[in-house]
């Protein structure tokens, strides 16, 4: 056992008032004075009470307050990701639950993202230290007991939008009643549901998503760019959001910096793990993000869904990225190279379909050039234009199952009304 000097008897003050209280009274009825229990004269009683175990000092480290909020984290942007930073906020570690395919649709239908690409988005994220996958979309009393005692969580979060059960419950009313909730501001100007309107709205307008063949794809650029603001968010960025998503640190001496740019549209696994790779080849990690009307004209409706704004902001919530270009130019130039000191220019081989318009030339000629180019495998598959894809073929099946539902509530309906009239 270790003592600092006479600490102890101050950590008894603190800690046990009345006790210490108490043996003061008795000490003075035996004539012992103050200054004894500050001298060595008081050797053998100090060891009779740190026996006891009442004055003994820990040495322990402080455990960081452990905070735990979940979700579906299904099409993932930035308001999810405000969200997690802003649990982050409220303690040390950060712990998510990303909930199971199977409860996300007993609950509200099938997701457009499996859980395996949620985990990565939502791994992929700079706030967050942990993740617990198939995480229930209900917080049970067991599941409560197991994050309070399992995962040593303190605090369970959740945003200030009500999030009820099929039954019209709370679904955090366990949390609540023991006292350990805490609650954060809703992102207000974007929803899953709102991107997913966007998209809707889109294919209204044209032959289908991802059809270059559309006639509005070859229309008028400022035509196709008038009918997109329609479906594009009114999130209106500020100085602040963007310094709160930011790393707030610029390259070190003689990094090596690596660039890679690109629309960054819906957000998705596909573009976690091509910035993870990118980032692996240097030191710092910069990103450009096209503008809206870049992106259209090479790509047509219904591209970009999401603004520059929005998609800059989910770029820089990534763990993997420094910091972000926004609205960055078509072209790789030298002079940009120059400006950034960029080390390497990289690109994925999975990528969008983009179309150069007349009298472009290849956007990444320069770095090439100079011999700084670099092609990477792309990870997985996935494309903007596959994630909107699933989202028109959900909604289409989602349409079709209900059809059908009233369907058969009107035949069985017909059915009553013809025999209750024979």
């Amino acid at each position: 056992m270790e003592y600092e000097s006479n600490n102890w008897i101050w950590d008894g003050v603190y800690y046990h008032p009345h006790l210490f209280g108490g043996l003061m009274l008795t000490a003075a009825l035996l004539g012992l004075s103050s200054t004894y229990f500050g001298g060595i004269g008081l050797f053998p009683l100090s060891y009779v009470w740190s026996d006891l175990g009442i004055f003994h000092k820990k040495k322990r480290e402080k455990r960081g307050i452990r905070v735990y909020m979940d979700g579906c984290f299904d099409l993932m942007h930035y308001g999810h990701a405000n969200a997690l930073r802003q649990a982050k906020a409220l303690g040390d570690e950060l712990v998510v639950g990303v909930v199971s395919d199977e409860e996300i649709i007993a609950n509200k239908g099938p997701p457009v993202l499996p859980m395996e690409e949620r985990l990565a988005l939502v791994s992929g994220l700079k706030w967050v230290d942990q993740v617990i996958a198939n995480a229930p979309y209900a917080i049970t009393e067991q599941f409560m007991n197991s994050l309070f005692n399992e995962h040593k969580i303190d605090y369970i979060i959740h945003g200030d939008d009500p999030c009820l059960l099929p039954d019209g419950t709370d679904a955090y009313a366990l949390a609540k009643k023991a006292g350990r909730y805490k609650q954060i501001k809703r992102t207000e100007g974007v929803s899953s549901t709102d991107i997913v309107g966007r998209i809707l709205s889109s294919v209204k307008d044209s032959k289908g998503v991802g059809d270059n063949n559309s006639t509005l794809l070859n229309g008028d650029s400022g035509e196709r760019h008038q009918l997109q603001r329609g479906q594009i968010s009114q999130f209106l960025p500020t100085s602040r959001r963007i310094v709160q998503f930011s790393n707030g640190q610029g390259p070190g001496q003689n990094a090596r910096i690596v660039y890679i740019d690109g629309a960054f549209d819906l957000f998705h696994a596909g573009h976690v793990e091509i910035l993870k790779k990118a980032r692996q080849l240097g030191d710092f990690l910069l990103v450009g993000i096209h503008t809206d009307l870049i992106v259209s004209e090479h790509r047509g409706v219904p591209y970009p869904v999401m603004h520059v704004h929005e998609r800059s902001l989910s770029v820089l919530a990534c763990r993997y990225v420094d910091e972000v270009i926004i609205g960055a130019p078509w072209e790789v130039t030298k002079d940009m190279i120059t400006t950034f000191n960029i080390s390497l220019v990289v690109h994925g081989t999975v990528a969008e379909s983009n179309y150069l318009l007349p009298g472009e030339t290849d956007p990444y000629a320069v770095p090439k050039s100079m011999g700084i180019f670099r092609l990477l495998e792309s990870p997985k598959s996935i494309t903007t234009s596959s994630v909107a894809q699933r989202i028109v073929a959900n909604h289409e099946a989602y349409t079709k199952r209900n059809a059908k539902k009233a369907e058969n509530e009107k035949k069985y309906y017909l059915e009553k009304t013809y025999v209750a009239g024979d």
